[in-house]
């Protein structure tokens, strides 16, 4: 099998799309929403480290969160706008394994982060008296520690079930990155068994996770009832923020990995969504309406300009 294997050293990515003209137009849009989205998710990370005020567990979470981002954009965005700017769209077999690994591992960890910042949103708002007790910095670190541990663990498992496929025909993908399903069409063997492992071990994951937090939000915003109305406005500006951001994730991750090993004419701009739109969406969706982010990003940049101009 493995000698089989080896027939398929290189992936030819066949990428958005074969017209030069749009090959070009689609390189200068992806090019600014890529610096925008990696602009706007460090811009968040730096303000969080160097801001004294922004000190609570969700603002730490939020640091993670935005560093997971850009770090999942980067992972992808410029090996695609590479594609699109010169005529070889190849990939090696093991660049392929690795760009699977990070983009899984880093996906995986944004779920789970995403479950921890329910969780202490859960705590902030239903058992305000212990927050402090229960949220403290060594319980914030090994949630995040917990994050990298499931992720790692999660794209382990991806790559086991894919590393050892017979790839010994075609090795043309549809695709603009190396993700499991496109990767998997290709191995010259019956996939069934596998197929059903990675929408389990993918897509019936996230399903349980997207149910799970929206039933947790639903308990936090049920609980508002016995809050002031200022608590009241302050939580549902929170929470409205989170609510909007799991939605934007977890919704193309579903349609993407529950179900059989198949591709569709819209997975590529699923896909381009959820690497690339979503991580640059989430910044906007944290600061536009949180007051602490905009004034400590306000005095940062202001610090910033008067460091310049001394």
């Amino acid at each position: 099998m493995k000698e089989d294997r080896m027939n398929v050293t290189v992936f030819i990515l066949m990428g958005l799309t074969q017209n030069p003209q749009m090959q070009r137009i689609l390189f200068l849009v992806l090019l600014v929403t890529y610096i925008v989205t990696v602009s706007g998710n460090l811009l968040i990370v730096v303000t969080i480290i160097r801001s004294q005020t922004l000190d609570s567990p969700m603002y730490f979470f939020l640091a993670f969160l935005s560093l997971i981002d850009a770090c999942y954009s980067s992972s992808i965005i410029p090996k695609m706008l590479a594609d699109l700017l010169f005529d070889s769209k190849s990939v090696s077999f093991s660049g392929c394994m690795t760009q699977l690994f990070v983009e899984h591992f880093l996906g995986a960890s944004e779920i789970v982060l995403l479950v921890v910042m329910a969780y202490d949103r859960y705590v902030a708002i239903c058992r305000p008296l212990h927050y402090v007790t229960i949220m403290n910095h060594h319980t914030c670190c090994l949630f995040v520690g917990m994050c990298w541990v499931v992720g790692f663990l999660h794209s382990i498992g991806q790559i086991l079930v894919t590393f050892w496929l017979p790839f010994c025909g075609p090795n043309i993908m549809d695709h603009f990155m190396c993700d499991i399903f496109p990767l998997i069409q290709l191995a010259c063997t019956d996939t069934f068994f596998v197929g059903f492992l990675v929408a389990a071990n993918g897509g019936a994951i996230s399903v349980i996770t997207f149910v799970m937090l929206l039933i947790s939000y639903v308990v936090i915003l049920c609980s508002l009832k016995t809050h002031s109305s200022v608590g009241k406005k302050k939580a549902l500006s929170t929470c409205s923020s989170h609510i909007t951001v799991v939605v934007l994730f977890f919704v193309p991750c579903i349609f993407m990995y529950l179900r059989p090993v198949a591709t569709f004419p819209m997975d590529k701009a699923i896909a381009v969504f959820y690497t690339l739109v979503t991580p640059m969406l989430n910044p906007v969706i944290y600061t536009v309406r949180n007051t602490e982010v905009k004034n400590a990003m306000r005095m940062l940049l202001t610090r910033n300009a008067i460091s310049d101009n001394k």
